[in-house]
């Protein structure tokens, strides 16, 4: 991380594995997807929060098809992740990408539980692909512990 006089090397770096935890028990997350607007000068990021899973390497959520984020998302697949806390706050740059039947399928149950939300009004919509999930693949991860960020903060790169 240039500029913030933190040591260099690999030597007391986070592990993945805490970046995984974190990202799966997150509750809320953060999205923040770019807005095209009708001009480059008009470009603007739109942050929302969101439910979601981290699943197979990717983070999955669900959203209306008519939703800011979503529309966004169908113009630049572009976009960044944040778990809700911001002490051992994980933040994920990524593309987003329909996620697939197999997928959804698999998203569904455990959505429910870990949300206590019964989702069987809107199961058909999601399986039959009329409703998107998008499931972000992360391509540079950011782990910032606060009470460790001198010597501990992190970033994953993924090809």
């Amino acid at each position: 991380m240039p500029g913030y006089g933190l040591p260099e090397g690999n030597k007391g770096l986070l592990p993945w594995s805490w970046a995984e935890q974190r990202l799966k028990k997150s509750h809320n997350y953060w999205i923040t997807t770019v807005n095209p607007g009708d001009s480059p000068h008009n470009v603007s990021p739109h942050t929302m929060v969101v439910w979601g899973l981290w699943q197979d390497g990717r983070f999955l959520f669900s959203t209306g098809s008519k939703s800011r984020k979503a529309r966004n998302l169908a113009e630049n697949r572009e976009c960044v992740v944040c778990t809700e806390d911001a002490n051992e706050a994980v933040i994920v740059e990524g593309t987003a990408e329909i996620a697939d039947a197999a997928a959804r399928r698999k998203f569904l149950p455990v959505y429910e539980r870990k949300y206590k939300f019964d989702m069987s009004g809107m199961k058909n919509d999601i399986l039959s692909m009329k409703e998107p999930v998008f499931a972000v693949r992360p391509r540079v991860v950011f782990g910032l512990w606060e009470k460790h960020f001198a010597g501990k903060s992190t970033r994953w790169k993924f090809e």
